[in-house]
């Protein structure tokens, strides 16, 4: 082993202590409660940053731990394996997502300005690009920002936005040329405290209920022109070159995910009796577990090798869309062969396996559906 990933090994063993006994201690006793109420309060993201939960790959001098790529990672993946997708989800777009935007892509002005914020939880964020009409289209989008002296004026609506009701800055995605198609996108860092600005009701789903998921409203909304994230039109040069850490993501909270329903199936197939013996000597059992771990391995060896080629900074969008696309697909199954060995009592409330089966279904549709996955990896096959 080298002395890199041997010092990445006792960084990561160090965090991962940490980041359980936050669970235990503040997460866990009052999750079943927000899941219920379809709300997670905006609190947790301070109790976050004061546990310095919160952009933990990001430099000293913003107020972050400058840890490794690989911490980030480990965070979601052992939130979705205690089952806590919802807040899995809404850290993904928050410390996983946005930070790297503003890192990459900002100036050093909106770097000292958010990026703090972001690490203490005082900031709340969310990255807007999907709208009713347009969906994965990014150049189909309606919403534009039109230059007024030392403004722009910003129109249009945004849906299925993560953090979207609770964000206190949100990355959009608008047209500032609408005769450009792809090129005339540009991205906004935008501060929901300014006039112009509105939510509707909070959107409830079949899953992940306690994560904030909104619709978003812009109307005539000044915001100053240093609010422009990038330069302008290269908005959708810049989606394409922060998407793969995005889909990466996902792959990590898939494999977290799956990971602790197999925990809790071995867990009740080897307590559960039936015919006089337990479920889990039925030969049947044995081999869908068997499966499901197989599948869990390889995708976990696809998942290392990319975060290797993405940590060199040469992870491709087509590989971000094969590991997403195997990475989704094998939860959605084995949530699915999981909740079945439960029985009856797997379609209950009373076992987080269902919450688990609930909070799945999602994730082969946002950041990139399966079949827009297929696309990207068929046009790195053969073109368009």
């Amino acid at each position: 082993m080298s002395d890199n990933n041997a010092a990445i090994n006792e960084e990561l063993t160090m965090f991962k202590d940490m980041v359980l006994r936050f669970m235990d201690q503040e997460i866990l006793p009052n999750y079943s409660k927000w899941e219920d109420d379809h709300h997670m309060p905006r609190e947790v993201w301070h109790t976050m940053g004061r546990a310095g939960m919160l952009l933990v790959d990001m430099p000293e001098k913003y107020g972050a731990a400058d840890a490794s790529f690989d911490v980030c990672q480990m965070i979601q993946e052992e939130m979705c394996r205690l089952g806590l997708h919802s807040l899995a989800t809404g850290y993904n777009i928050h410390a996983n997502i946005v930070a790297p935007y503003l890192l990459n892509i900002g100036t050093e002005e909106q770097k000292d300005y958010w990026l703090p914020k972001m690490a203490t939880g005082e900031v709340l964020t969310a990255l807007a690009m999907t709208e009713p009409n347009a969906g994965s289209d990014v150049a189909g989008m309606k919403t534009n920002a039109v230059k007024e002296g030392d403004s722009y004026i910003l129109n249009g609506s945004k849906v299925f936005i993560t953090n979207g009701n609770q964000a206190d800055m949100v990355i959009v995605c608008a047209k500032t040329d609408p005769k450009a198609g792809a090129k005339g996108v540009s991205l906004f860092l935008v501060d929901t405290s300014l006039p112009g600005f509105s939510t509707g009701k909070p959107i409830h789903k079949i899953g992940q209920h306690s994560s904030d998921t909104g619709e978003l409203f812009f109307e005539n909304m000044k915001i100053p022109a240093n609010a422009l994230l990038g330069e302008e039109g290269r908005g959708f040069a810049y989606l394409m070159q922060e998407l793969p850490r995005e889909r990466l993501g996902c792959a990590v909270q898939a494999i977290g995910h799956a990971q602790g329903a197999l925990d809790l199936t071995i867990d009740y197939v080897t307590q559960r009796k039936a015919f006089g013996q337990t479920v889990g000597q039925f030969q049947n059992t044995r081999f869908k577990l068997a499966e499901c771990q197989t599948e869990l391995e390889m995708c976990k060896a696809l998942l290392e090798k990319h975060m290797d080629k993405f940590s060199r900074d040469e992870m491709t969008v087509t590989d971000a869309a094969m590991l997403k696309l195997a990475a989704t697909e094998m939860q959605l199954k084995m949530v699915n062969e999981c909740l079945q060995l439960f029985g009856g009592y797997g379609y209950t409330d009373e076992y987080p396996i269902s919450r688990f089966y609930r909070d799945a279904r999602v994730q082969t549709i946002y950041a990139g559906s399966s079949e827009i996955m297929k696309e990207v990896i068929a046009r790195g096959m053969l073109g368009r």
